[in-house]
Formats: structure tokens, C-alpha cells, sequence
């Protein structure tokens, strides 16, 4: 799984690599950024539409789906945590006695990039209070979150998690890669739930990368995936409690700790979407902790769960033609893809191993496939 020595850093990890070139190895950085933005739209006033659209708001507070908590307008900081202000009155749900509004405190959202639909991308800090570990999340909301007639469903949540690093941002929130836009359009198309998509970081500094585990003696970074951020959703937004609402979508590294918290909590997660071949665990840090290594095994894991007869999972590979790592997936897919371990894999022609083939990708199947899964906002009659 590993490339010559020679090729990492000292820390394990690897270089980060440009957007075209090749990848032997999955678990790589995918190279974003707003720099690269500002180089595909300068020239012929490219830059103009860039520093007006993009970035017109940015740092101004935000409010989803209610008005801006007194906290959000008495400072510009985004440094609060999710138990920064109360939260106003919610309305009261009828009907499907799996929606859950926002259990509060509300948290304090900071835009961060503007889409050409009006919906924005913010910011702000969690303070885990079950892993102890405080990062930032971003979050954003389609526009049918902000509709009437939705004002008293959940939405699915659909958790983004990066490669690479993972620290101290989460490249998803790029608006350059179009993750938010291939939701929108996929909503407008029948071909997509309008997810809520949050995005945090993933590990706790860019020195390591932490398998999205609570390796001993490190900050509890699997704790915080898959307590943490959850637990922020739910202060902040309408979501459903069954696990029927709740998802995973990630690349590289990222897709590892999808598919690790998936099949680590049935109970409480449904599908990933896991971009790149990464399958077992390998963090440097793991020495001297095997046990604990091989429980958070995406193939022990699937081994316990077909033991225990489900629930069921949905595991949704997605891997391009020019990358390496289908191997791996498939040799997976054939041993544990039986009973409540449902899977697939979807090839991405000409695809390589970064973040805007991996949205394609999503816009050619994937996010239909993890829509059919999902469970999906209700308008109220009439």
C-alpha cells in the first residue's frame, strides 16, 4: 500500500500531489484550493466575477433556516463552538415522527463562499464534548432548505469528508469543485435528495493522519466523526433521528473513515459514497495497538456485521480508469459483500484520482444511488 520510503515525508505521509498527476498510491492529498480557483478564472474578467460572487458576504454572520442568534451579530468572530447561543423557537413537526429540529444551542456560522444560486458555504468551530477535540466545520444548505413547505421536514445529512491532510480545512467547502452545485442540479434533475452537507475537518493537525480513530493516547478523532459532528447537526439543523437520514461521502483517506463509521455504526449511519480504494487502517500511530487496529478494520468490521445479520449498509465505491486501487475494492466486494454488506462500484472514465473526478462521478450515478437509500424531506400539504 505504500510507495518507496524515499517519496514520503517524515511523518509517513505523503507529498501533496498536483491535480493531473498520477497517483500509485490512494491516499493522497487532493490538491484544491482557492489558488487554483483564481488560476482556471483569470483573464477576460474572470477574476471580477470571482471576487464578486465568490466571495461578496464573506464573513458576515449566518443564519440556516431561522434568524441569527444574538451572539452571530454581537461579534465577527468564527471562533465560537455549537454551544454558542440558544436557539429561537423551532416549529413544531407534524407527521413523520422521525423528524428532529434543532435541539440548540445554535452555533455561530461565518460565510465563507457564495454560490450562484444565493446559497452560501459557512464556517464555524465545534467544541467536541464527547471526543474533547474542537475544530472547524463547514456547513451548507440547499435553497429547499429555506422553503415553506419545509419548514417542518428534516433533510438528509450528508457528511464530506476530505483526503490528504484533512487539516486545518476540509477541501469539499472549495466551491471550486462543485460538490454543492452537482447537489442542486442533481435536486432539480429528480436525481439527488437536497442533502445537507457538512464538512469537518478531519484530523486534528497535519502532521499525521489518525485513520478517523481513537487510537490510544490520541485526540479521539473517531469519536469525534462519528458523535461529534452528528451531535453538532442536530443542534443546528432539521435532521431525522433514524439513521435512514444520514450518509457518508468522502475521498481518499476520507473514504476510509466513511466506510470505517459505517460499518463501525450501523445503528446509526445507512451509506457512504468512498472515492479512492482505501480500505484498511495505517496510521504510523497504530504501533503497539493492534487490537485496536484491527477494530477499526473496515474488513473485520464487515466480517461482524454479515455475523450478526445486519443492518444493512450501503457501500458505493468510486474509483477512475486512470487511478490504481480498484484491486483493492474488488477484492472487498468479493469477500464481504454479502448479506447486509451491500455494495458497488462505479467506474469513472478517464478518472483520476482528485476531487472534481470524484464529483463527476457522484453527478453520473452516485448521488441518485445514495438518494434511492435515503430518506428525503416532506413537504407539508397544501
Amino acid at each position: 500500500m505504500h510507495e518507496n520510503p524515499q517519496h514520503q515525508q517524515p511523518s509517513g505521509r505523503e507529498p501533496e500531489p498536483g491535480p493531473g498527476q498520477g497517483r500509485r498510491r490512494s491516499r493522497r492529498a487532493v490538491w484544491t484550493g482557492a489558488g487554483a480557483a483564481c488560476a482556471l478564472l483569470l483573464g477576460g474578467g474572470g477574476f471580477v466575477a470571482y471576487e464578486k460572487d465568490w466571495f461578496s458576504g464573506n464573513s458576515e454572520a449566518v443564519s440556516f433556516g431561522g434568524p441569527v442568534p444574538p451572539s452571530a451579530s454581537a461579534t465577527a468572530s468564527a471562533t465560537a463552538s455549537a454551544t454558542a447561543a440558544a436557539p429561537s423557537a423551532p416549529p413544531t413537526p407534524t407527521g413523520d415522527p422521525d423528524v428532529q429540529l434543532p435541539a440548540g444551542p445554535r452555533s455561530d456560522f461565518r460565510q465563507t463562499a457564495k454560490l450562484d444560486d444565493g446559497t452560501v458555504i459557512a464556517k464555524t468551530r465545534v467544541a467536541g464534548a464527547k471526543s474533547g477535540f474542537e475544530g472547524d466545520v463547514w456547513v451548507w444548505t440547499p435553497k429547499e432548505y429555506e422553503e415553506p413547505k419545509y419548514a417542518k421536514s428534516a433533510f438528509p445529512v450528508l457528511i464530506a469528508l476530505p483526503g490528504g491532510n484533512g487539516y486545518p480545512t476540509n477541501y469539499w467547502a472549495d466551491r471550486s469543485l462543485g460538490l454543492q452545485k452537482a447537489v442542486s442540479e442533481g435536486v432539480r434533475a429528480g436525481t439527488s435528495l437536497p442533502f445537507v452537507l457538512v464538512m469537518p475537518v478531519l484530523n486534528p493537525d497535519d502532521k499525521y493522519y489518525y485513520d478517523g480513530a481513537d487510537i490510544p493516547g490520541q485526540p479521539k478523532m473517531g469519536t469525534w466523526i462519528a458523535e461529534d459532528v452528528p451531535d453538532f447537526a442536530r443542534a443546528n439543523f432539521r435532521t431525522y433521528r433514524s439513521r435512514d437520514g444520514w450518509a457518508f461521502m468522502g475521498s481518499s483517506s476520507g473514504a476510509f473513515v466513511g466506510m470505517k463509521t459505517l460499518l463501525q455504526h450501523p445503528d446509526k449511519f445507512k451509506a457512504v459514497i468512498a472515492s479512492g480504494g482505501e480500505i484498511t487502517p495505517d496510521s504510523p500511530l497504530w504501533k503497539g495497538h493492534q487490537a485496536e487496529m484491527d477494530a477499526n478494520n473496515p474488513e473485520r468490521l464487515a466480517e461482524k456485521l454479515i455475523a450478526s445479520g445486519g443492518p444493512d449498509v450501503y457501500v458505493n465505491f468510486q474509483v477512475g480508469t486512470k487511478e490504481s486501487g480498484k484491486d483493492r475494492m474488488t477484492r472487498f466486494v468479493q469477500q464481504y459483500g454479502k448479506g447486509p454488506v451491500k455494495t458497488t462500484i462505479r467506474d469513472i472514465q478517464n478518472g483520476e484520482h482528485n476531487g472534481w473526478h470524484y464529483v463527476r462521478g457522484m453527478r453520473e450515478g452516485s448521488l441518485e444511488w445514495v438518494s434511492k437509500v435515503l430518506k428525503g424531506p416532506r413537504p407539508e400539504a397544501g
